[in-house]
């Protein structure tokens, strides 16, 4: 039996597992799940006859030496931070990996050497990356073999709570990493719009945000991601005017999120002293000038020149910020305080559902004529287990490797699924699983280039 090691089992990994696992008997295939708590790596394995969940240690260089000796395939689900020396363990052994993460500098650094040992490093084959960039680059390229020529391209994508399961002011739940939200946007996005390179520092990004429509879900509005411009060479798309990726969320949620990012709230640089016996009305004090008169509602609202009954001062008041109850963490920093209180506020309640959405718009021109494409894609989640968020992230992986050990993908170095070989089939299989994109085409109706 081929062997298909999975290190990490956290939500993303579940789907991914009960994919190979449920196929597991047709292909001749054990699944070993790895990961530092054995509990929930048994759990995802769940008794299968051809799975395996055990305890697995990243800083245990003999156990992950044997264990990718002895694998066919291995699939990282461990932080980010992470992959490349397990990339190098891999590269080693002549080892196929296969993960959801972006290419780091460093897993560049491998390409030359995974050619010669003929390895293939699959990366960004999740959602977002993943997703986003197969169903980007197959309308790109069926734009350019028609004749015609891409002006324009915006991609954006997030992770909400589905619409029934909306019931908060903010009109977001956790779905994935708290952390990653918490610390979403810090540096600075830079992108491409009619032609002008633009730069949003941190303090300034969740003002500026767009507004879009997708399928039937109605308004949602999307700030940018960090550095949109790389994309230009990884499409080639060098001669478009306008290059932007972004994040969904629905509208008046970056305009609330504004507040904490103004009065230094999402910093993580630091430890805020006491921090376990001081309160949440204590700590967001502490980011205002001091007053013997007004209250901490009132110098907030006077600093960020917001009415203190707007909805925004309500969403802040709604997360219990302005409470005096303990935080009780230990040398945490602001970042950590505020996600401390978000996940308890921001938590999926046991019955509640997720959703994935995704659209891509595209200005193209063919024959003298612009038209202009919408391509949508909305995923909802099945359980607490099965997320979309696990779904769209675990499905594209898990068909990537049953590609790679059927020799359906005969790649070696490093590579992102970019390229018909990989994207055409994985899109195809991803639409049983409901993972599927609607597209409009319209006539472009252009608009005057600001500055």
């Amino acid at each position: 039996m081929k062997k298909i090691l999975i290190i990490g089992a956290g939500l993303s990994s579940s789907s991914l597992i009960k994919y190979l696992l449920d196929r597991s008997s047709e292909y001749k295939w054990k699944v070993l799940v790895g990961d530092i708590s054995e509990e929930l790596a048994k759990k995802k394995v769940n008794g299968h006859v051809n799975g395996l969940g055990f305890m697995f240690d990243v800083n245990d260089a003999s156990q992950k030496e044997r264990l990718v000796q002895e694998a066919d395939i291995v699939v990282s689900m461990l932080p980010a931070y992470m992959h490349f020396t397990l990339a190098q363990t891999c590269v080693k052994y002549g080892k196929h990996m296969v993960t959801a993460s972006y290419v780091s500098n460093e897993i560049k650094t491998l390409d030359q050497e995974a050619k010669q040992k003929g390895v293939l490093l699959l990366n960004e084959i999740g959602v977002d990356p993943g997703i986003d960039h197969m169903s980007a680059m197959q309308v790109i390229d069926r734009i350019r073999e028609e004749g015609g020529e891409i002006n324009e391209f915006e991609s954006n994508t997030g992770g909400l709570v589905a619409p029934k399961y909306d019931n908060n002011p903010w009109n977001y739940k956790f779905t994935w990493n708290p952390r990653n939200v918490i610390l979403a946007g810090q540096g600075a996005s830079q992108f491409l719009h009619n032609g002008k390179y633009k730069y949003i520092p941190y303090h300034k990004l969740f003002e500026r945000t767009e507004r879009i429509s997708i399928s039937n879900l109605g308004e949602f509005e999307a700030y940018a991601n960090r550095d949109s411009l790389k994309y230009r060479e990884i499409y080639k798309l060098q001669n478009v005017d306008t290059m932007f990726r972004g994040t969904i969320r629905r509208p008046g949620y970056s305009r609330a999120w504004n507040v904490f990012v103004q009065l230094g709230a999402t910093d993580d640089s630091y430890v805020y002293q006491d921090s376990e016996n001081h309160t949440y009305r204590q700590f967001i004090n502490s980011f205002t000038q001091y007053s013997a008169t007004k209250t901490v509602e009132q110098k907030i609202a006077e600093y960020l020149k917001i009415d203190p009954e707007s909805e925004i001062m309500y969403k802040i008041r709604w997360t219990g910020i302005f409470e005096d109850k303990k935080i009780g963490l230990k040398a945490a920093s602001p970042a950590k305080i505020l996600q401390h209180l978000l996940e308890q506020k921001w938590a999926m309640e046991p019955d509640d559902k997720d959703m994935i959405v995704m659209q891509h718009q595209f200005v193209y021109t063919k024959n003298n004529i612009k038209k202009k494409i919408y391509s949508s894609m909305v995923v909802y989640g099945e359980d607490q287990m099965h997320t979309a968020m696990s779904i769209t992230v675990g499905t594209p992986l898990a068909i990537a490797v049953k590609m790679i050990l059927t020799g359906k993908i005969n790649l070696t170095g490093v590579h992102m699924p970019i390229i018909k070989e990989i994207y055409q089939p994985i899109l195809k299989e991803l639409e049983d699983f409901k993972i599927k994109f609607i597209e409009e085409e319209v006539d472009w109706v252009g608009v005057e280039s600001g500055a």
